[in-house]
């Protein structure tokens, strides 16, 4: 479904990205790991498009998006669905406007056919009738909830989430999760998850990759993982201040 084939990105000068090798099959649902600032967005914006790589391709369904023009990388980013960070919902709009303005914006379909897809895109995510409330009259929980409506209202091939448990609480963290697996099942997508949730990500991917200066340094079942005996890995999972990786007190 993805590869990503020796991803080259530096930003005035500092190389973040220095050779990032991964292929993701149609339908896993993949956590990308890794310290913090340690290029994991980075790399989830390259997958659609979003940065251009200075060496390397990114093949998405066997089509190299790397020197796609606008139109072609629209066509592409039609198959993605994204749940940001902050949810980044609009303010201004209710919770029906926003999950309904991918289907506007994109599609033609009549508007009855758009309000039957919100709200079995909000049944699906626990949301029922919350349709005429803004996003600032909601939780934190909820609007993550609404965020991933809006990002499967179009029934995407791949959803990229970016840290989608950010700020929750363990239960609300707990429940986001869940949500993913099941919508998962439901829709089928591919998902590419970065994630900080150790070892909370475990029950939720079929795999995880350990981002690590700039490389992917290992890629394995949450079982391999867990049992890894590689020290950089070790020593992440474990949060441990002894080891490879640097600490506050050794910057």
């Amino acid at each position: 479904m993805i590869e990503i084939i020796n991803l080259r990105k530096s930003f005035q000068g500092q190389e973040v990205l220095k050779g990032v090798n991964l292929r993701i099959s149609q339908g896993e649902l993949i956590a990308i790991i890794g310290e913090s600032g340690g290029g994991k967005s980075v790399l989830l914006k390259h997958l659609i498009g979003l940065l251009r790589p200075d060496q390397g391709n990114v093949i998405v369904d066997g089509e190299d998006i790397t020197d796609l023009g606008r139109r072609e990388l629209d066509r592409i980013r039609e198959k993605f669905g994204v749940v940001f960070q902050g949810g980044a919902l609009f303010d201004s709009f209710t919770i029906y406007d926003n999950i309904a303005f991918p289907l506007r914006e994109k599609t033609k379909l009549p508007e009855d056919e758009i309000h039957r897809k919100v709200e079995e895109a909000l049944e699906d995510v626990g949301l029922l009738g919350v349709e005429q409330k803004y996003p600032s009259e909601l939780s934190g929980g909820m609007r993550k909830r609404v965020a991933l409506a809006r990002a499967l209202i179009t029934e995407p091939k791949v959803v990229l989430f970016d840290e989608p448990t950010t700020g929750l609480d363990p239960i609300k963290l707990h429940a986001i999760h869940k949500l993913i697996v099941d919508t998962h099942r439901k829709y089928g997508f591919t998902g590419v998850m970065i994630s900080h949730d150790i070892p909370e990500i475990y029950e939720v991917v079929d795999r995880i990759a350990f981002l690590f200066e700039g490389v992917i340094e290992v890629v394995g079942t949450p079982e391999e993982i867990m049992h890894s005996d590689d020290r950089i890995v070790r020593q992440f999972i474990t949060g441990s201040l002894k080891g490879p990786i640097k600490t506050v007190h050794s910057i």
